[in-house]
């Protein structure tokens, strides 16, 4: 079902934080305007979304929590991965977004130059791992971005609540998505250790917080980590 909402004109406001209907033309005018470090640019078949980028300390810190737990996580587990941050994936004339987190993982790895320009989806591929985190955009990250995603082919992607330290995690294939508690980018690693440690983030430093994500993905993998 498509959530898009009612088209509003996009003369009045560059940042609408909503859908609103755009041609591609008009999506790069705005994604390209100067004051682009301070917004969040999103295009999916016709409509475009520019939204504030959230800058509080909960939002902040949640990013680098989830940075955290997967970085340590692919590091134990010998995963291959590239970690990127606040990048935007274009499929030109088609679709565009910039996750707050995304992963490439396993070999292998793309070979990306180091530009500023966006990433080509049709050059390098999806990202395996998408990770949006909601400050303010919770119905959003839920509803229309994961059908964004969904159409550009991630692997896995995961949606953060930062006012309940929670995670809703969904795996895609063929164009649509499930609601999943462990991860498949990441194999064995279960949605409760991403949710415990954001929890532990409000009440711990990210010492602790590391000596115990170490503590856990130092166990022994198990049979079912295996598959």
């Amino acid at each position: 079902m498509n959530t898009l909402s009612t088209p509003k004109t996009t003369s009045t406001s560059k940042v609408t934080d909503t859908w609103v209907q755009a041609t591609w033309e008009e999506f790069l005018i705005e994604s390209e305007n100067s004051e682009i470090e301070k917004l969040r640019c999103y295009y999916d078949r016709g409509w475009m979304r520019i939204e504030t980028m959230a800058i509080g300390f909960s939002h902040g810190k949640d990013n680098a929590t989830l940075m955290m737990v997967v970085t340590l996580y692919g590091t134990f587990r010998n995963i291959a991965f590239l970690s990127l941050m606040n990048t935007s994936f274009q499929k030109p004339r088609q679709r565009e977004c910039q996750p707050d987190l995304a992963f490439y993982i396993g070999q292998p790895l793309p070979t990306i130059p180091r530009t500023n320009a966006p990433i080509s989806i049709d050059e390098y591929g999806p990202p395996t791992l998408a990770i949006e985190i909601a400050a303010t955009s919770l119905s959003d990250d839920l509803g229309q971005k994961r059908l964004l995603y969904e159409r550009l082919g991630v692997v896995e992607y995961w949606v953060v609540n930062v006012e309940t330290a929670t995670v809703t995690a969904f795996a895609v294939k063929d164009g649509g998505s499930w609601q999943i508690q462990t991860s498949q980018a990441l194999p064995g690693l279960t949605i409760a250790i991403v949710e415990e440690a954001l929890h532990r983030s409000q009440t711990e430093d990210d010492g602790a917080i590391n000596r115990w994500l170490i503590q856990q993905f130092s166990q022994p993998v198990t049979p079912a980590e295996n598959g």
